[in-house]
């Protein structure tokens, strides 16, 4: 049987467009590709974005800021020497973008300069680190993205 090559594109199409199909099924049914939303409060958490942005400038206005790192069985936060630890309150956020479930958070009740986390805490992979601390009563805000 001979094919012509209008019969050919038909083929072709046909081919390429299931293709197509199978890979949209396929994302939609698989859980491995399930994404989560950043935030279920998006439109409220966008009202209050020029505050995040001041305090994030407010962060950056200190002589020194804080510091994270990894180290052998966590990841360390590290606040500045120059600040009065019983001053400072506030909220350590880890936020994981593939899985909601995996986010913690830790208030900031400072008896050390340093916050160790485990590694028991932080899988494998991207995470958003966020610290929302108050500083005599000046807001501020620490954003960082780690591969951990």
């Amino acid at each position: 049987m001979k094919i012509n090559w209008g019969t050919g594109i038909v083929i072709g199409m046909v081919i390429f467009i299931s293709f197509i199909l199978f890979l949209v099924v396929n994302m939609l049914t698989d859980d491995k590709f399930n994404h989560d939303l950043v935030t279920e409060e998006y439109y409220q958490k966008e009202l209050h974005y020029q505050e995040e942005i001041d305090a994030e400038t407010n962060a950056f206005a200190l002589e020194e800021n804080i510091k994270d790192y990894r180290v052998k069985n966590g990841w360390v936060v590290e606040f500045p020497e120059n600040l009065e630890l019983s001053k400072i309150s506030g909220d350590l956020n880890f936020y994981r973008p593939s899985n909601k479930k995996l986010d913690f958070s830790i208030p900031l009740d400072l008896k050390k300069r340093k916050i160790h986390i485990s590694e028991d805490q932080l899988i494998g992979g991207r995470w958003n680190i966020n610290i929302y601390w108050k500083y005599e009563n000046t807001e501020l805000l620490y954003k960082k993205e780690i591969t951990y």
